[in-house]
């Protein structure tokens, strides 16, 4: 007989915002080429002339947020913080259905989902995107962990923000696949990562060749929006092998904290300790995970990690990342993560 009828307690681990290991879920925070580079967006001719087009559609929701807002704030330079408080009033605020409309609401989403995606992707600037780099490095050493452990990983949970999405969503070409990839996820949206295998077996596959990657994605927590796999790299199949994904996705990731240090050109903080200070920052795509590594920390900061079985024989695992809904947010040389309600961030 158990102790409470069998239930299970997960050990909770804290880590400081400053840690080494934070930068797998929030690597654009602290980092000064991502803030140097998102701020250009706002120089660019794109966001001058909407911020200029669409001041007299924002002034209209001046007093409905003045008291959360000041009246110069709400302009398209903080279309997500007018976006978002407006329609989480609108959610759980009947009185606001007088406040603002379907169609207002519609065009507030249409101009946060520009500004965000303006801050966190741009192809000929990838510094924009180096929270989806990051990311792209915690996915593989969490998926590696499953792999060199022979599946002793089963499923993994980390929470991350709305931006890191963005980043990765261009990063791994989804926006050719559909458009609606350049917008904001739903509050609670998931990115899933499935390792699975075609073999009919009861063990673990030796061979990395017998091992699938298969993409998922959940926009917000509606009961008929389901998991949808979706192709990534621009590729036909919704499903590719875990050899092949490990040489993609390595391609676009940041893969240890040397290399980010370098790549955010930052020297303050853990940066400067010798360990990480004189990382060359090599990011050749030829990623190499070997049966030593261990993955991410067991304390590291914003993952929860449930080792658990999975019911279905040919899933081995599954990597789940899912957005939380942030409070207003800040600027980009100043945002923090979104899994950080405090000073430390709480893993499992």
């Amino acid at each position: 007989m158990s102790p409470f009828n069998g239930y299970q307690f997960i050990p909770v681990h804290g880590e400081p915002n400053e840690a080494p290991d934070t930068i797998w879920l929030k690597g654009d925070d602290g980092c000064p080429a991502y803030t140097k580079a998102s701020n250009s967006y706002q120089t660019s001719v794109e966001y001058l002339s909407t911020v200029n087009s669409s001041r007299k559609f924002y002034s209209q929701f001046a007093e409905p947020l003045n008291n959360v807002m000041p009246a110069e704030n709400v302009t398209y330079a903080h279309a997500y913080d007018v976006f978002d408080l407006l329609n989480v009033g609108s959610i759980h605020n009947e009185s606001f259905a007088s406040v603002v409309t379907t169609p207002q609401l519609s065009q507030l989403r249409y101009y946060a989902d520009a500004l965000e995606w303006g801050h966190n992707y741009n192809l000929t600037q990838p510094a924009r995107s180096i929270g989806g780099m990051t990311l792209a490095g915690g996915i593989l050493r969490q998926l590696n962990q499953t792999v060199s452990t022979q599946g002793n990983l089963k499923f993994s949970l980390l929470a991350g923000s709305y931006d890191t999405f963005l980043a990765f969503f261009g990063l791994t070409n989804l926006t050719a696949v559909n458009a609606d990839f350049m917008g904001l996820p739903g509050y609670a949206s998931s990115m899933t990562f499935e390792l699975f295998t075609d073999g009919n077996t009861s063990t673990f596959p030796r061979d990395t060749a017998d091992l699938r990657v298969r993409f998922l994605f959940r926009n917000g927590t509606d009961e008929s929006m389901p998991l949808i796999a979706f192709p990534l790299f621009d590729r036909a199949s919704d499903s590719i092998s875990y050899d092949e994904f490990v040489d993609e996705l390595g391609s676009r990731a940041i893969n240890s904290v040397g290399e980010w240090c370098s790549t955010c050109q930052s020297s303050d903080g853990f940066c400067s300790q010798d360990e990480y200070a004189s990382s060359s920052g090599d990011s050749s795509s030829d990623v190499n995970y070997d049966d030593s590594s261990s993955g991410l920390t067991a304390v590291h900061a914003g993952v929860i990690g449930a080792m658990t079985t999975l019911g279905v024989l040919a899933i081995i695992a599954v990597a789940v990342f899912f957005c939380r809904r942030t409070s207003a947010s800040s600027p980009p040389s100043e945002k923090r993560s979104s899994g950080s309600e405090s000073d430390s961030g709480i893993s499992a």
